[in-house]
């Protein structure tokens, strides 16, 4: 993977030696809004742009772990049709596990590791996951972690959009989160809740 990196990409991911420095650095990077039309770029394109949205973000996140021979491992969190998934980058410290993730929010942001299990680290964001319009919760389940070394090196570099990629990991199979019998026992995020969630880090 290095060897298609040039020299400002290889110094770049080469300071992005811990999950902490690899989210601040995301942290950086304005959000990507696509006013010109939908896209997934590549870590490549998001370095250059400076921008990145959820998957954007993910994507580039994995590759500076993989950079420094750490899995590069994502989660696909599955919501309702009528809401937007999120992915987040998995990360491992002393058997605990936490997420790297890019946001606009001020919800569905970085997890310390601090979580026993995956699901564990899923459930931290399950009530913060809810329509701004009706405070309803729409997080259904997640993606065990996919491997980013499966779809090869080739997309780390691209000019194109990486839309196979993308429906790759939004196809993949959940573990539903959400008990059949308890679906309706949900309650809805309260209006402090809904107010507060409409704080944008980037206007």
């Amino acid at each position: 993977m290095k060897k298609l990196l040039n020299e400002d990409e290889t110094a770049i991911l080469n300071g992005l030696n811990t999950p902490l420095k690899i989210q601040d650095f995301l942290d950086t990077l304005s959000f990507n809004k696509e006013k010109s039309g939908e896209t997934c770029l590549s870590p490549r394109m998001v370095i250059n742009k400076k921008k990145a949205h959820c998957i954007e973000g993910a994507l580039l996140a994995g590759v500076a772990l993989w950079f420094h021979n750490r899995a590069p491992l994502i989660i696909n969190l599955k919501v309702r049709k009528d809401d937007f998934d999120h992915i987040i980058t998995v990360y491992r410290e002393n058997g605990y596990y936490g997420a790297i993730s890019k946001t606009n929010h001020n919800v569905l942001r970085f997890r310390d590791p601090v979580y026993k299990t995956i699901r564990e680290l899923v459930m931290s964001y399950f009530h913060e996951y809810f329509l701004v319009e009706n405070g309803e919760k729409t997080l259904l389940g997640y993606t065990k972690p996919i491997n980013l070394k499966k779809f090869g090196i080739r997309w780390i570099t691209s000019d194109a959009d990486l839309w196979d990629i993308a429906e790759k990991i939004y196809d993949t199979p959940i573990i539903e989160i959400v008990p059949m019998e308890n679906k309706k026992l949900l309650r809805n995020a309260s209006k402090i809740e809904t107010t507060s969630s409409n704080i944008q880090e980037w206007k």
